[in-house]
C-alpha cells in the first residue's frame, strides 16, 4: 500500500498567528509552501495547513483537537501555555464538573485539553484526536482511504488510527451539524507524485465525489484533496 500522510487545512484571516500559535503548542517548525503554511506531520501524527480565507467563523466546526494530559498538574500547564501563546477559553456549554477544559485558538477554532486517565487516548501522543462531525459511512471511508483500521465502531461512531499508533481520527455519528458553504477545516491526503492520478481514481472507487483533478468531497460532502509529497 502507497504511503500517505494525513494532514488538515485550517482557514485563517491571520495565517501567520494562527502558525505560529500551533507551532508553539506542538513543538513544530513551520514551511511555507504553495498551499498555506506547514506544520509538518508523519505516520502517526497529522500535520496541520494554515491558508488564507476571510470567511467568518462559522460553528459548530467539523474537527475539533484533543491535547492530551499525564495529570493534573500537566494539564493546567498545558491551559496556561495555551492563554500565553493566544488562545483563549471558550463556553459551549460544558458543564462544571466535565474534567476537560475548551479553548479556542486564535482564530477562534475550538479545541480540548484532555483530562488525565481518558483511557481511549491512551498512548496516542500530546495530540490524541481529531474529532470530527461524521456519519459511520465516513469513517469507513477514511478507514480504507488511509490505510487505518478502525479501532472503534460502535453506535455509529468509529474511530481510525495509523498502524503505526498515535493520533486517533473519530466521528461522532449523527445528528450530523448543517453544513454552510465551504469547510473552514478540511482533509488532504499526501502521496508520491508518480502516484497522484492513481489515487484519485483509487478515491473515487471508494465512494469520494470529484470535485476538482484533485479536489474531492467524502460520502459526507466533506472537501479534501490530494496533494504530491
Amino acid at each position: 500500500m502507497l504511503p500517505r500522510v494525513l494532514t488538515v487545512t485550517y482557514d485563517a484571516r491571520d495565517p501567520e498567528r494562527l502558525a505560529r500559535f500551533w507551532a508553539g503548542m506542538l513543538g513544530r517548525e513551520v514551511i511555507e509552501d504553495a498551499g498555506g503554511l506547514l506544520l509538518p506531520g508523519d505516520d502517526t501524527q497529522p500535520g496541520l495547513r494554515v491558508a488564507r480565507g476571510d470567511a467568518e467563523m462559522v460553528r459548530p466546526n467539523l474537527i475539533h483537537l484533543h491535547l492530551t494530559s499525564t495529570t493534573l498538574d500537566d494539564q493546567q500547564q498545558t491551559v496556561a501555555k495555551i492563554l500565553e501563546l493566544g488562545g483563549s477559553h471558550l463556553d459551549v456549554g460544558q458543564l462544571p464538573e466535565e474534567g476537560h477544559v475548551v479553548l479556542a485558538d486564535p482564530e477562534g477554532y475550538e479545541f480540548d485539553v484532555i483530562e488525565p486517565g481518558n483511557n481511549f487516548l491512551a498512548g496516542t501522543g500530546f495530540l490524541g484526536e481529531l474529532a470530527c462531525d461524521g456519519s459511520r459511512a465516513v469513517g469507513v471511508f477514511w478507514s480504507e482511504a488511509l490505510g487505518w483500521p478502525l479501532v472503534w465502531d460502535q453506535d455509529e461512531e468509529t474511530a481510525i488510527q495509523s498502524p503505526h499508533g498515535g493520533t486517533k481520527v473519530a466521528w461522532g455519528g449523527p445528528p450530523l451539524a448543517e453544513r454552510e458553504g465551504r469547510n473552514r477545516q478540511r482533509f488532504e491526503v499526501a502521496v508520491a507524485a508518480d502516484d497522484l492520478a492513481a489515487e484519485v481514481d483509487r478515491l473515487v472507487a471508494l465512494g469520494a465525489k470529484r470535485l476538482g483533478p484533485a479536489e474531492l468531497a467524502d460520502p459526507d460532502g466533506n472537501e479534501f484533496s490530494v496533494t504530491a509529497r
